[in-house]
């Protein structure tokens, strides 16, 4: 099952989501974990009040963890779910 043509397309349509997104991440993470250590006057200076662009930028991280999170919900239910269902009862039924 795992050289036929319908589970290399969904490992691929996986990697096609994950990947790009993990890199996408990783590169805004460590932007913030940089401006933090060189860029310490930028990350200090108010924004409005008493909340500064650091404050901001790392609540920006909380809020794009959650929205991967519901974009990979939502590709999973869409894209990789049915085809992983129909491999799985295309394999169950060669078994039974």
């Amino acid at each position: 099952m795992q050289a036929s043509p319908e589970f290399q397309e969904l490992r691929s349509r996986f990697r096609s989501f994950v990947f790009p997104m993990t890199i996408a991440f990783l590169v805004w993470y460590f932007l913030y974990v940089l401006l933090s250590i060189y860029a310490t006057g930028f990350m200090g200076t108010k924004a409005f009040g008493n909340i500064t662009w650091g404050l901001i930028i790392g609540l920006g991280q909380f809020v794009t963890t959650f929205l991967i999170t519901f974009l990979y919900i939502r590709f999973a239910n869409r894209q990789i779910d049915p085809r992983a269902e129909a491999i799985r009862l295309e394999l169950e039924g060669e078994a039974a």
